[in-house]
């Protein structure tokens, strides 16, 4: 690696497989036995945690001692150090004996941070992807020449706050998305145009029903460009179909009868931690009284049920990464109390099915209608308005 490299290495900032130290600390074995448990790579010893080079006095006594911790995770880890301009390069492979721990005490990379996990929770979790995981894979289908959207790619760089001076192969080798000359599939979830082009199944769908049930159904959409435009899309399709509530008090303030926080974080979890060896796909179903968010994969073997909402295992870590980045996950593993959260703030229940599918299940209170001090629905039918109004009429201005 040369400078300038390792300048662009920086520059992409910390994640799923770059890690900044300033000085070496005593959670250092920590740090390499979470990499070795994900996918490997580095440890930049002497670089600040905003990306600044600070410096490290390099010595034989230093390396000798990192190589030291590296002996002393269990199973025995072999790294490579080299030095560029006082900073240490630690290289992480991806451990072939998974799991590893450190002084007993089991770490696995989540992002850019790495979480405590206990033995069988991690043996648990290989054992059920059997060592492979879907978003590290190589796609020999992706043809980076022709097949890469570089103005979806050019946007994720931008979101990310990533500027570069290489070509675009380095830039994806940098972001850890390369396998030889193969992207994996994460990169092609973000940056193709067409989604079912490679992946039939990685497709959202919204079903707008009528009435409580699935007898009828008013209106259907399916998004499957790239994997943040079908985010997105998806998330407009979904405001579209929910209805604005008024609140009369002093002045009208418009309110979403469902909250936005609660609905990014289901759409967002259905994307990152969903099943995508599963033939199913991530639906969503609007109903009179209620909006189901499914995606195929229940919880991962290793977080039992009684940890749901505590402990963050995903089965796609390079897309938790790349979401990370852009800041379209505000904070690995908070997801789940920050809908309940949010829903408890509005007053409203939610549920959460855990079965081969995750549903989510928000309930909507469409059936109250309150004094002119609460809540008033925008949509309701026509009859309906004209009744309440008069009752209305009666009670409060012909008083």
């Amino acid at each position: 690696m040369k400078k300038r490299e390792l300048l662009e290495l920086i520059n992409t900032g910390e994640g799923l497989t770059l890690e900044f130290k300033e000085r070496l600390s005593a959670d250092f074995g920590k740090e390499i036995c979470a990499l070795a448990n994900s996918q490997g790579e580095r440890i930049l010893l002497g670089v600040k945690d905003n990306g600044q080079i600070a410096g490290i006095n390099s010595t034989n006594s230093l390396k000798s001692k990192i190589q030291s911790i590296a002996r002393n995770i269990d199973p025995k880890l072999s790294i490579d150090i080299s030095e560029i301009d006082n900073v240490l390069i630690i290289k992480v492979p991806d451990g072939s004996e998974k799991p590893y721990s450190v002084n007993g005490q089991f770490f696995m990379r989540i992002g850019a941070n790495c979480q405590k996990l206990t033995r069988n929770e991690v043996k648990e979790f290989f054992q059920k992807e059997n060592l492979i995981l879907f978003d590290n894979q190589p796609n020999k289908s992706f043809d980076i020449e022709n097949d890469l959207d570089k103005e979806k790619f050019n946007y994720f760089l931008k979101s990310a706050d990533i500027t570069y001076n290489l070509n675009t192969k380095d830039v994806l080798r940098n972001l850890f998305l390369l396998d030889g000359e193969h992207l994996k599939n994460a990169g092609v979830l973000f940056f193709t145009s067409e989604i079912k082009k490679f992946f039939l199944n990685a497709t959202i769908s919204c079903l707008l029903y009528q009435g409580n049930s699935k007898s009828r159904i008013l209106d259907r959409k399916e998004f499957h460009s790239d994997i943040i435009s079908n985010y997105d899309n998806a998330f407009i399709y979904l405001l579209s179909k929910l209805n604005t509530n008024y609140i009369i008090k002093k002045e009208r303030t418009e309110k979403l009868e469902l909250p936005e926080e609660a609905l990014r974080e289901a759409l967002i979890n259905a994307i990152v931690h969903r099943d995508y060896f599963s033939n199913g796909h991530i639906q969503i179903d609007i109903f009179l009284d209620r909006v189901e968010f499914s995606n195929p994969g229940g919880l991962i073997n290793g977080i039992s049920e009684k940890d749901f909402g505590k402990v963050s295992l995903t089965r796609n870590p390079l897309i938790m990464d790349l979401m990370l980045r852009i800041n379209k996950v505000e904070k690995a593993g908070t997801g789940i109390n920050r809908i309940k959260d949010s829903m408890k703030e509005y007053g409203l229940k939610v549920k959460f099915e855990l079965t081969d599918f995750f549903r989510v299940v928000f309930f909507l209170d469409r059936v109250e209608f309150s004094n002119p001090g609460g809540l008033i629905n925008q949509k309701l039918p026509k009859k309906l308005w004209r009744k309440l109004w008069r009752k209305l009429w009666r009670k409060y201005l012909l008083q």
